[in-house]
């Protein structure tokens, strides 16, 4: 099974760029990195497995999600540069600890190699718990989710996910799998061995997700690692300041 993948960019000396999105995402998510470094690079940007229009399954473990990279990277020359956030991202470093030859530089958005204590229960059963019957337009949508989450900028997020033109309107996520295997998501798995090829990790200056024990983890398995701080941003960094982090991305993957 493979992933639904939107390429862009043209061939190029260099190899394709693999982007992967975050937890209830899908590869638009990403959108102003993979158009910034089309502009000179072949870019590929995945739909994660039980996400978007990707094929849906019972096992969420980022064994599997790594597995689902590497034959994407299998299919496109046997080497890429790699970009992930959150989810997206621990899926990426665990491609490059477990199969270093199929990543040539990776960049990280957010997200340490360690396991978090948050859960994200609460914005499922906010999704669940979401009349949508009767709603056509995604202005719509919004009013009804906002009885579930107060947060706009989290419900812009999650409502690149729902499809409005279905009837009724359809969640692009396997909802059941990720409240099943959310223990797994938030966690890291044992094992791997240190990437030593280049690795860019950027965190967000108003973010928790990479704190000091996450900083130790990100040292002791990336010994190439670049931290850098995009200030005035949180979790969701590529959304807050977009050109800032393309840049920086595109800047790293190509120098």
């Amino acid at each position: 099974m493979m992933l639904n993948i939107t390429a862009t960019g043209p061939q190029s000396a260099l190899p394709p760029v693999i982007v992967a999105h975050g937890l209830f995402g899908q590869g638009r998510n990403l959108g102003v990195i993979a158009r910034t470094l089309s502009d000179t690079r072949r870019v590929l940007s995945v739909d994660m497995r039980n996400h978007g229009e990707s094929f849906r399954d019972d096992d969420h473990s980022y064994d599997a999600m790594a597995g689902d990279l590497a034959r994407v990277i299998a299919n496109h020359g046997g080497t890429a540069d790699v970009v992930g956030h959150s989810m997206g991202g621990k899926a990426a470093m665990w491609l490059a600890v477990t199969r270093p030859r199929t990543v040539r530089r990776l960049a990280v958005l957010d997200i340490a190699p360690v396991a978090y204590r948050h859960s994200q229960h609460g914005i499922i059963n906010a999704i669940e718990a979401t009349d949508l019957s009767g709603v056509r337009t995604r202005s719509a949508a919004d009013a009804a989710l906002a009885a579930q989450l107060d947060d706009p900028g989290v419900r812009a997020f999650l409502l690149q996910s729902l499809d409005v033109k279905s009837d009724p309107p359809r969640w692009k996520m396997n909802l059941d799998v990720l409240r099943a295997q959310m223990d797994r998501l938030t966690g890291w798995p044992d094992g791997g061995a240190p990437f030593d090829g280049p690795a860019l990790f950027l965190r967000g200056g108003d973010s928790d997700y990479v704190d000091d024990s996450g900083l130790a983890a990100i040292r002791s398995l990336f010994p190439q690692a670049q931290v850098e701080t995009v200030p005035g941003t949180g979790h969701w960094l590529h959304a807050e300041k977009p050109a800032e982090v393309a840049d920086r991305v595109a800047s790293f993957l190509n120098g």
